[in-house]
């Protein structure tokens, strides 16, 4: 059958440089000191002061908000029920369309 070939591994080109030798070196115990404490860093921007003017502006913004999403949702839930009565009036006439032509046979 069908046998997939595995590829070699690429032998390096170059120089090579032999693995350094590492030689272990004696630990001398200390009396230990501890860490420092971290200090808290400064904060690097003020914080935000909240006036009336910017609590008004956000509250405006918010409702201006709120209203644009409540128009478009109510604009298509009126363009569905539109459809949906013009629908149901084309189901009506060609239903009434179809019961006077099998009076006339």
């Amino acid at each position: 059958m069908l046998r997939p070939k595995i590829p070699t591994m690429p032998t390096p080109t170059g120089h090579t440089a032999t693995p350094a030798v590492v030689e272990p070196t004696a630990v001398i115990p200390t009396t230990q000191t501890p860490p420092p404490v971290p200090m808290a860093p400064a904060p690097s921007r003020p914080t935000v002061q909240l006036t009336p003017g910017t609590v008004i502006a956000l509250v405006g913004g918010g409702t201006a908000v709120v209203l644009a999403v409540g128009a478009v949702l109510v604009s298509m839930l009126l363009a569905v029920a539109i459809t949906g009565a013009s629908v149901a009036v084309c189901a009506v006439v060609l239903r009434s369309l179809l019961a006077s032509d099998a009076k006339r046979r």
